[in-house]
């Protein structure tokens, strides 16, 4: 870990000046403390704040970068101005992406940042990631990945670091639980975040509420099914009452990915 660290130092030293993708996820996490560390006042981070983000993920990403000391600007980023992301392609992540990619280029520029770099590692290779292609496109860069450095070297380097977050479950867009072809509207990501929130007050850390129309299906992870089901009339209530017509759990547990088959 210590030479994967010292790599992923010297590549970022390398860029002379960063701005950060951040989204206060574990991976752009370390990606943002290290480059404070490094390059000091020429490291920024940029949120970019949508529907597809969960409101207490946000608060959340701020709260982190404010007590690690990172300059860090939350953006509004107006995704559902492209209908092709509505359309919910099976390409959905590259266009919004393609994106993302422009306003973080954009305001590198007007802040006079020389590189862009996101939190992609090794691991993401492994995955279905369309959106690393439209990265690449625009040229922005993968410091995890040029150091050899996949997700279990990120939480493992960030939990000898003493960071808080390095245990934190992963928090993939909430377009991720829509099917591809389904449309994408504020409402339905609205659902699927409300949904999410209760079941996480509930002690259910890694969760997702994908949908089906008006269906939900929950995934938790694997040690937490008895207990879930446990709660299953207080689960089928309030998921009732945000719109959903029928509730089921996937015996399968919490993965990523699962929409991708």
């Amino acid at each position: 870990m210590d030479q994967k660290l010292q790599t992923l130092k010297d590549r970022i030293r390398d860029y002379g000046s960063l701005l950060v993708a951040y989204s206060g996820g574990v991976d752009s996490g370390l990606l943002a403390v290290v480059a404070r560390q490094v390059l000091g006042e020429k490291t920024r981070c940029l949120l970019l704040a949508s529907p597809l983000v969960p409101r207490t993920e946000i608060e959340e990403a701020v709260a982190t970068a404010e007590h690690y000391g990172l300059d860090c600007t939350v953006f509004p980023f107006p995704i559902f101005e492209d209908p092709r992301f509505r359309g919910n392609p099976r390409d959905r992540c590259y266009h919004c992406r393609r994106r993302a990619s422009a306003v973080l280029k954009e305001k590198a520029h007007e802040w006079g940042i020389s590189a862009v770099a996101d939190g992609a590692n090794l691991s993401d290779l492994t995955e279905y990631r369309p959106g690393l292609i439209a990265a690449d496109e625009a040229g922005i860069v993968h410091p995890f990945i040029e150091a050899g450095i996949g997700k279990d070297d990120i939480r493992a380097i960030a939990r000898d670091l003493g960071l808080h977050f390095w245990a934190k479950p992963s928090q993939a867009c909430l377009a991720s639980r829509i099917p591809y072809g389904e449309e994408i509207t504020t409402d339905r990501l609205l659902q699927i975040e409300s949904a999410e929130t209760i079941l996480r007050s509930w002690g259910f850390p890694a969760v997702r509420v994908r949908t089906y129309r008006s269906m939900a299906r929950i995934e938790v992870a694997r040690d937490d099914l008895e207990r879930i089901f446990a709660r299953r009339e207080d689960i089928v209530r309030e998921l009732k009452n945000l719109g959903f017509s029928s509730i089921s759990l996937d015996l399968e547990g919490y993965r990523t990915g699962s929409m991708d088959l």
